[in-house]
């Protein structure tokens, strides 16, 4: 899980499926290194960021965040049966490599 150390203490599950939508936006910079660090310790290698369809500034925040990131190999838009253009599909390295 991903804690904080104030009274604002999130417990997330890291089962490789991140809902943005219950996160502020100026969190994504943290958040999301930290749960990819996190999935990549548990062996989790393919993770879905939903960031939702609207328009579209969650989604170019996340890909860029994600541009950035070395143990990103690859990610595209979901599936149509996995969220679509309102999640991310990420690939990443096993937890010895980047």
């Amino acid at each position: 899980m991903i804690d904080q150390e104030d009274d604002d203490a999130v417990h997330i599950p890291i089962d490789g499926v991140l809902d943005l939508h219950h996160f502020s936006p100026k969190d994504l910079k943290t958040l999301i290194p930290d749960y990819i660090s996190e999935c990549r310790s548990l062996n989790i290698l393919e993770i879905r960021l939903i960031h939702g369809k609207g328009i579209g500034n969650i989604r170019r925040a996340v890909h860029s965040l994600l541009d950035r990131n070395k143990a990103v190999i690859s990610y595209s838009l979901a599936g149509n049966d996995a969220g679509g253009w309102g999640a991310t599909i990420v690939h990443l390295l096993p937890g010895d490599q980047a």
